[in-house]
């Protein structure tokens, strides 16, 4: 399968791993890891989100992990070929089953959100029949450092629940990013981060394209340093 290609890294992608997508790409430019030491992304797919987080965070040490092994596979190898392969490590294991001798800074996760059901498609990436709401909330809220923070991208209408989840986690909601499709459609998409610190709710709107195909100036300027756009 053809590799994705970035301004300053390759994915190399498989049929039997998620492919790069738009929400990866939204998770990896907006999650806030600036002052992050240590970042965990649980479920990394191809890694592209903790490249993305590299990118932007130059001194920051990062653990992936992923309970299906072609995709632990696949994140290795486009961990290893990027320019932050010092910095980047990643293990085949069950996030239930975790355990680590320090902290982290930053909980990254875009994670499966369908219920279970017979389609054979994505069905660990995108099905939540290896880790659900519950306990992803659960085990990242056990690890997180006292100011660290937790971040997702999940659909919208899972929101008011996974809200609900974290709350009864210890986990204050601290910024909600609603995400359309395009201008005064619906919200689609909704990345939230959570903190144990209970701090001030920041709220914002983000929209993917001005008109069908066409990307819009705040998602342009969001990836410039990341995708590689015709005439680039």
């Amino acid at each position: 399968m053809k590799a994705f290609r970035f301004k300053n890294f390759d994915i190399q992608q498989s049929q039997n791993v998620f492919r790069v997508g738009t929400d990866g790409v939204l998770l990896g430019a907006l999650a806030q890891v600036e002052q992050a030491r240590h970042i965990l992304e649980v479920g990394t797919g191809t890694g592209l989100i903790s490249l993305m987080l590299a990118q932007r965070n130059p001194t920051a040490q990062f653990l992936g992990i992923d309970i299906n092994e072609e995709a632990v596979l696949l994140t290795r190898h486009n961990f290893q070929h990027s320019p932050f392969r010092s910095r980047m490590t990643n293990m085949h294991l069950d996030f239930k089953q975790f355990v680590s001798d320090h902290k982290f800074d930053g909980i990254v996760s875009n994670p499966p959100y369908f219920e279970a059901s017979d389609s054979s498609k994505d069905k660990i990436a995108r099905q939540t029949v290896e880790l659900n709401f519950l306990q992803l909330i659960t085990r990242s809220a056990e690890l997180l450092t006292e100011e660290g923070i937790f971040s997702v991208i999940i659909p919208y209408e899972a929101g008011g629940s996974f809200i609900d989840i974290a709350q009864k986690a210890g986990l204050f909601v601290i910024r909600k990013i609603e995400i359309r499709g395009m201008h005064q459609s619906k919200p689609k998409r909704l990345i939230l981060e959570f903190s144990l610190s209970e701090k001030p709710l920041t709220e914002l709107d983000f929209t993917i394209e001005k008109s069908p195909r066409q990307y819009s100036d705040q998602y342009l300027e969001l990836t410039k340093d990341f995708h590689v756009f015709k005439g680039d």
